[in-house]
């Protein structure tokens, strides 16, 4: 675990404490792709329109993911400050 770079925990710790919806925003759009370039294969359709359709999947996975890693991390770092000053002061 030692070679895996800050973002990759950030993103190993975000599937373990939201597995819902980082699959969702990670994993259905690949399957999708996957989906759209078989279906393009077995209906002999024009591998271009599925090849541009996985590309924006993938740019779409992407981007959620990075958007949906960066809450997390907000998230993270909100709820450490709450605990720090609840603990140490008063609300006056």
């Amino acid at each position: 675990m030692d070679k895996i770079s800050a973002r990759g925990r950030t993103v190993i710790e975000l599937f373990r404490a939201r597995p819902v919806s980082s699959s969702l925003l990670s994993v259905v759009p690949l399957v999708l792709a996957v989906g759209q370039l078989w279906n393009s294969y077995v209906n002999d359709v024009s591998p271009l329109i599925a090849v541009g359709f996985t590309l924006a999947m993938l740019g779409f996975t992407v981007v959620a993911l990075g958007h949906h890693a960066a809450a997390y991390r907000l998230w993270r770092l909100e709820s450490g400050v709450e605990r720090q000053g609840t603990g140490s002061r008063g609300p006056f």
